[in-house]
């Protein structure tokens, strides 16, 4: 039988700090997804000036990212690890719209979530969801289902505004380690300087500047601080 420690949890929050849990329980994925889809958009403007051949794609930003998942609902008792009710899986369903879905009238908003699995830590909000029913009680329950669903990532407005004011060295600044990036070219690139890099080093507490971890984020004081 599956670890029920280890399955996928949908957790709420009431603030963009993800400090006050929402009053609705996590929502625990009955079956862990087998994949998922991670989508990046770039927007760019296509303004064509008069008199010229063709437009020259003009970068406007870049979205957040979004996650998509596909969730298995059963109460069908096929599973085995799972009560099989007189309603199926409306319950759950229910379950799931009342966490990620409804408004919150404190905030005003549908509620902030992390997504929670192993390693993955993704703040963020549902943008979309779709419920596909495939089996059915002799009353016309279901029950099985699929949550077809996809979260944007929520970015808390002290990130966005560093990552849009690129060109500012006055800003602090956050930076998701890609491949082949160093620290002192990182630094460089904030700074039009590399020798901060080993104070960014020791304010992220990096003890290895040489191997950096791909997908870690390390922060860029202002550099004014950094003086």
């Amino acid at each position: 039988m599956a670890d029920e420690t280890l399955k996928m949890l949908i957790v709420g929050y009431k603030n963009a700090e993800f400090t006050i849990p929402a009053p609705v329980p996590p929502f625990k994925a009955h079956v862990n997804p087998e994949s998922y889809t991670q989508s990046v958009y770039v927007n760019y403007s296509e303004l064509q000036a008069s008199g010229t051949s063709s437009a020259a794609n003009k970068y406007n930003n870049t979205d957040p990212q979004t996650l998509r998942f596909e969730f298995l609902l059963d109460r069908s008792g096929a599973l085995g690890n799972l009560e099989s009710g007189p309603v199926g899986v409306t319950p759950d369903i229910m379950h799931f719209k009342k966490l990620a879905l409804s408004y919150d009238g404190e905030i005003h908003r549908p509620r902030y979530l992390m997504l929670v699995w192993g390693t993955l830590l993704f703040k963020c909000q549902l943008q979309s969801l779709e419920i596909e029913h495939k089996m059915f009680s002799p009353q016309g329950l279901p029950l099985r289902a699929v949550l077809k669903t996809t979260f944007k990532k929520y970015v808390e407005e002290t990130e966005r505004v560093a990552r849009e004011n690129k060109s500012s060295p006055d800003l602090t600044h956050v930076r998701t380690v890609e491949e082949g990036d160093t620290l002192p070219l990182m630094t460089y690139n904030i700074y039009g300087d590399s020798r901060y890099y080993l104070e960014v080093a020791r304010i992220n507490g990096i003890t290895d500047f040489r191997n950096l971890k791909q997908g870690s984020e390390i922060v860029f004081p202002p550099l004014e601080k950094m003086n």
